[in-house]
């Protein structure tokens, strides 16, 4: 080589070997791997990580043993008279000796043998191998930690955030302790192999569910305790308007069936005893707050329940009279229009009309024949409209 081209050459292992450098102390210093170096990764992390580290120390091997040469270079380069000859055959030939002693000690053996000469081309190519490999492990665990580490912390801000509260109530709350030590078990599992279970993000998004419902149940409880006595009045209210509703299905039905003959009715709604005895009951459970919290937010749902169930019941028989009123408003409708038809003195519809109108104003009422007689009535109607 030239003395221009060794120069030329030099220059670009140097600015080589300082990029190679800063790249080596970049992947020593990411936080993942400092944080793998240490701790004693499980698992398939654990298997990988093993593999990474031996590669690691392979990787600088080669790069103290590319250094070595560059650095002999640099020193003849910088003689008087330098050496051309040893200078291209530094750095163009097989000038790395790879020596068996330099083997780190997990990939020795005791049937040593000679040292390995490669160029310094293939040193890099090796090294560029070792760094990629080292490199995938710290980014796929990194990756993981970076889906799984958030959720943990999420689920472990709700679990803080419920046992605040729990505190406070002054309640033990085994269903508490139960998902603290589940996602315990989790964060073991997420912080030592998260490379080894590819369900666990799933796992604490159902863990981090579990624990937010668990701490709204405690947050329900705290606001119970203070609204508990006002809660409880505006229940025994509402009871009452169940109580008042249920009296009403009764009156209307008693109503139906003197002026409905044989009406098939809906079974009568009884909830309001029952209702009162279970609010009679909240009291024993005073001072429970996450217990009393759920029994009152059940009954609360099953008086507005009884009460819905009173009013479509009410409505459901009342609505027997209102068809009956409604055919009679139909008959009188027809009648008006056979007169404007001409057909008032009309013996036959008269008949049909006579009839109609006595199934209807007689109580009981028989709708069925009732609804049947008018139907007749204004066919008949309908018919001479047409053929008028």
């Amino acid at each position: 080589m030239s003395l221009e081209g060794i120069d030329h050459a030099l220059s670009r292992r140097v600015a080589e070997r300082d990029r190679i450098a800063g790249d080596l102390l970049d992947l020593d210093d990411h936080p993942s791997r400092r944080l793998l170096a240490g701790m004693t990764p499980a698992g398939e992390t654990g298997r990988r990580w093993a593999r990474a580290e031996a590669t690691s120390v392979t990787l600088w091997w080669l790069f103290d043993a590319y250094r070595r040469v560059l650095d002999r270079a640099l020193e003849l380069r910088a003689a008087s008279k330098p050496d051309l000859a040893a200078l291209s055959d530094l750095l163009a030939g097989s000038s790395v000796e790879l020596e068996p002693g330099d083997v780190p000690v997990e990939k020795r053996s005791l049937l040593r043998t000679p040292g390995e000469w490669i160029t310094l081309d293939t040193v890099m190519a090796r090294m560029d191998r070792a760094y990629r490999e080292v490199a995938e492990t710290v980014a796929a665990v990194d990756a993981a930690w970076g889906t799984l580490l958030p959720r943990l912390e999420e689920a472990d801000a709700a679990r803080r955030a419920a046992r605040v509260l729990a505190d406070d109530l002054g309640a033990a709350d085994a269903e508490l302790d139960r998902l603290g030590e589940r996602l315990d078990r989790l964060r073991a599992a997420a912080t030592s192999d998260p490379l080894g279970a590819p369900g666990l993000g799933e796992e604490l998004d159902a863990a981090a569910s579990a624990l937010a419902a668990r701490l709204g149940a405690l947050e329900r409880a705290a606001r119970l305790r203070e609204e508990y006595a006002e809660r409880a009045r505006l229940l025994g209210e509402r009871v009452a308007e169940v109580a008042a509703a249920e009296e009403e299905a009764r009156r209307v039905r008693d109503v139906v069936l003197a002026k409905i003959a044989s009406p098939s009715l809906p079974r009568l709604p009884d909830q309001a005893a029952a209702l009162r005895d279970r609010l009679a009951a909240l009291g024993s459970a005073e001072g429970r707050w996450l217990e009393l919290a759920e029994r009152l937010a059940e009954l609360e749902r099953a008086v507005l329940d009884a009460l819905s169930r009173a009013d479509g019941v009410t409505g459901s028989i009342g609505g027997l009279i209102d068809r009956r009123d409604e055919l009679r408003g139909r008959l009188s409708a027809y009648q008006a229009k056979a007169v404007r038809l001409g057909h008032a003195e009309d013996v036959a519809l008269a008949g049909l009309y006579g009839t109609a109108r006595d199934l209807l104003w007689t109580a009981p009422c028989d709708l069925r024949r009732a609804t049947v007689a008018v139907a007749e009535y204004q066919r008949a109607i309908t018919r001479i409209g047409a053929a008028g």
